[in-house]
């Protein structure tokens, strides 16, 4: 889980401005449970009556991308998903019907990927799998 008072003393050391707006959005961010993209929190921000602009939205989100505090995750169209960074690793399965992301984590995968890097004497940073598909409830919905 991410410590806030953490994640401020970081923002005030790199001389980002704590404005109430940042704050609130920070709040929003560390509320959600599960991936969101922007819209959302722009969303969530009005429903709440929060004062944030839309493009301080865009940059709180850029300036906590930066810092590792959120990490990118999907990108479906032309929608970015992202999520917390406070989670072990894992992979995400996409539905293309629906939306429905899911999370996985299997050794295998990371065995093999790990094989491929040494084969390659490739020293990887990270990395992403996202598998496009039907989920097993719009699978059923599309035979009924």
């Amino acid at each position: 889980m991410i410590n806030k008072e953490d994640l401020i003393k970081k923002l005030k050391l790199k001389n980002f401005k704590l404005t109430k707006q940042r704050l609130e959005i920070i709040d929003e961010i560390l509320n959600f449970n599960g991936h969101f993209e922007i819209e959302d929190l722009v969303f969530k921000s009005r429903e709440k009556n929060l004062k944030a602009s839309r493009s301080t939205i865009y940059r709180t989100l850029a300036i906590l991308k930066d810092l590792g505090y959120i990490e990118e995750v999907i990108k479906l169209s032309n929608k970015t998903f992202y999520e917390v960074a406070n989670k072990e690793h894992h992979d995400h399965l996409i539905c293309l019907s629906c939306g429905k992301i899911i999370e996985f984590h299997d050794e295998k995968i990371e065995s093999i990927q790990n094989e491929v890097c040494k084969k390659y004497i490739f020293e990887p940073v990270y990395h992403r799998l996202e598998i496009f598909g039907i989920c097993e409830d719009c699978q059923k919905k599309e035979k009924v």
